[in-house]
This record gives structure tokens, C-alpha cells and sequence, in this order.
């Protein structure tokens, strides 16, 4: 009989790309029994994954007071060797699961959640810090009852035994992926164009990357990712003068990674961009996105934060520029433009560096080695 892996998250979608295709889907592959309990419409196996159904919260409230009780009562009943959980809002749940089972907990910390909260405006400023600072006493009061993983590497700080499983691309299922006809005869080849996939919020810089459509004639920006109904208005009012060269592929809830793929499949792009505004939460983060653009061939231009530099200025795969300099950025997109063999040479630069150390394949193995120590 195989063993039976429980992985819970109340606020990721069931196929997220890090707990599905690569942590879940390896765990499957590998021969353990996955079940995920998330989010979901219906109970469905997927390649290997049954995944039991959360229903959707009305709102946040109910969600971290509601939903995180009920995923605990269906994770009892799975009797698992392993719970591996991925959201700060199932510490108290993870933690009961240690008191009660006889299981090993895991905590995988996907976020610096502390600057993330600090960050969020929309949270009252008082509140924003009590709430920061309560959660990271929190995960680090609990943490000695688990089994951490750190989605990145300057979490070592906080949590120095938790052991690295980084959020690189998974090339097997990259290459799977292809770009369907009518959206490769949609994107003219001919046509200089940008590509920013993932969350579009101000503080992912959504202002600086839709005004680049205003700094060089021609240029299409394509912006794809989750975005709230009153920033695309107001990025759409911002260049209404230039609106059909601002491409904005988003959905309200989630956009599923696949189609995210699709367009990078589709090739010819100028570069890959990821201007965000200097910020405490993205300065030290090694974004996922960086190394997807760079899996594709696709040049990088991004915030020259020094994390960020170390990655493409050192494997010689883009450029980097002051975020905040319309003037630079627009200059380094010229020069791209301008001298198409360069450009060549740093997007296959990338392509090679995900191929030697950038890649799920290596980090498949840490994880798999993981497990095999813990049961």
C-alpha cells in the first residue's frame, strides 16, 4: 500500500503551479497516494492527484475563520503519513494536526509574509503592522513543530532549519505546453512587443509597464495575470491614447498558468519585463517569472535590484534599469529593438542557464529526498 501524502491550501487554486505541477504531480509520479484538499468545483483525480473540493468563501473572513476549520476536518479523515501545508492561515491547523495524528507536518513558506502584509494599503496602517508582526511570531513560535520549505533562499534568515525547495521552472511541462494557432496568427512576428505575466497590482509595477506603450512608437505591451476591474480602467483611462497598443489578458480571479505558457510559446517577443518599484517584499525575491522568460528564450528587462541583477546580469540574459527612470527603461528596449542578434544571445543565454541550474528537475529531487528522510 502506498503512502498517503495530504497537501492542503485554502487560498491557492487547485492546479497552482507550484503545489500541483510540480510538488504534487512529483509526489504522484514517485509513487505516493496525493491528495489535495483546495478550493474546487467538483472531486476529481487529475494526473495522479485526487482532489477533494473546498467551497468557494464568501470573503477573507469567512475563508480564514470557516474554510481553514473545514479543510482540518477532511484532512483528519485522509489518515496521512504527511500533511504539507501551504498557507500562514492553516498554522493553527497545522499545528493541531501535529498534536492529534501521528503524522509529519509540513509548512512550505511561499511568501515573506510580513513585508507582504506591510504592503498592502488597502489594510488600515495600524492593523497592517499588528497583523504583520503577529504572524511572523507566529510561524516563528510554531515552527519547531513542523518540517519548513522555503520557496526562496533569504527566508534562512527567519527560519534557519528549513530546507530549500526553490520555485524553479519545470521544463518537462514548459515543453508540453504549445500556442494554439489562432493566438500565433493573432501575434504578428513583425510587430515589437513586451510580455509581463503574473499579478498585475501597483507594486508590481502595472503603471510603469502599461506607460511603455507612450515611450517607444509601435510598441505592444501584453500585460496577462490577475487584475482588479478599477486598476484596468485606470490603466486603460491612463493611455486611451494609445489603448490599442496596451494588451490586457486578465481575469478577476486567476488566470491559469497554461494560457500564461501559451503566450510565451508563441516567441518573438522583445523581452520579458518585470519593472516593479523598489519595495521590501520583491528587492530580495528571486521571481518565478524571471526564470520563465528566461526558459523561453525570451530577453529580460527588470528592476535592477541585486538579487534580480545577480540572475540576469550574471548569466548575461537581459538588462536591468532604475524602475523608477522612464527614460533608462526606454533605452534599454530601444537597444534590444535595435540590435536583434544581442538580444539573440542573451535569451538563449537564459534558456541555457534554466537547462543547468534553474529548473524543478533539481529541486524535484530535494523534494523527493525530503520525503524519503521523513518517513
Amino acid at each position: 500500500m502506498s503512502t498517503k501524502v495530504c497537501i492542503i491550501t485554502t487560498v491557492h487554486p487547485p492546479f497552482d503551479t507550484r503545489i500541483f505541477h510540480k510538488q504534487a504531480k512529483t509526489l504522484a509520479r514517485a509513487g505516493y497516494e496525493v491528495v489535495l484538499i483546495a478550493q474546487h468545483d467538483r472531486e476529481e483525480v487529475v494526473d495522479g492527484v485526487r482532489i477533494i473540493p473546498l467551497p468557494k468563501p464568501r470573503n477573507r473572513l469567512s475563508r480564514m475563520f470557516g474554510l481553514t476549520w473545514k479543510a482540518l476536518r477532511i484532512a483528519l479523515k485522509q489518515k496521512a503519513s504527511v500533511y504539507h501545508f501551504h498557507d500562514p492561515e492553516l498554522l493553527i491547523v497545522g499545528a493541531l494536526l501535529k498534536l492529534f495524528t501521528k503524522a509529519k507536518v509540513v509548512y512550505d513558506v511561499h511568501e515573506d509574509y510580513k513585508t507582504s502584509i506591510l504592503q498592502k494599503k488597502y489594510i488600515p496602517k495600524l492593523f497592517r503592522y499588528i497583523l504583520a508582526y503577529f504572524l511572523r511570531g507566529l510561524e516563528i513560535s510554531l515552527s519547531p513543530l513542523f518540517v519548513l520549505i522555503l520557496a526562496e533562499r533569504y527566508y534562512k534568515e527567519f527560519f534557519p532549519k528549513g530546507i530549500l525547495i526553490l520555485n524553479y521552472p519545470d521544463l518537462d511541462l514548459l515543453q508540453k505546453i504549445r500556442a494554439p494557432s489562432s493566438l500565433s496568427k493573432s501575434l504578428s512576428k513583425k510587430t515589437p512587443r513586451l510580455i509581463y505575466a503574473g499579478g498585475i497590482t501597483m507594486d508590481r509595477g502595472a503603471l510603469i509597464q502599461a506607460q511603455l506603450v507612450r515611450s517607444i512608437p509601435g510598441l505592444h505591451v501584453f500585460l496577462i495575470g490577475r487584475c482588479s476591474e478599477k486598476l484596468c480602467a485606470y490603466l486603460q483611462e491612463m493611455v486611451k491614447d494609445k489603448l490599442q497598443y496596451l494588451h490586457l489578458k486578465v481575469d478577476p480571479v486567476h488566470v491559469p498558468y497554461t494560457r500564461i505558457v501559451e503566450y510565451y510559446a508563441v516567441g518573438g517577443w522583445i523581452a520579458g519585463v518585470a519593472l516593479f518599484p523598489p519595495s521590501q517584499h520583491y528587492i530580495r525575491k528571486e521571481l518565478t517569472k524571471l526564470f520563465e522568460y528566461m526558459a523561453f528564450g525570451i530577453p529580460v528587462v527588470c528592476s535592477s535590484f541585486p538579487a534580480w541583477r545577480e540572475i540576469v546580469e550574471g548569466n548575461q540574459c537581459g538588462l536591468c534599469v532604475n524602475p523608477l527612470n522612464p527614460e533608462e527603461i526606454a533605452s534599454a528596449i530601444k537597444w534590444l529593438i535595435n540590435h536583434p542578434d544581442e538580444a539573440k544571445r542573451m535569451g538563449e543565454n537564459g534558456r541555457r542557464a534554466v537547462e543547468k541550474k534553474y529548473n524543478w528537475n533539481k529541486e524535484a529531487k530535494k523534494l523527493l529526498g525530503l520525503y524519503k528522510r521523513l518517513l
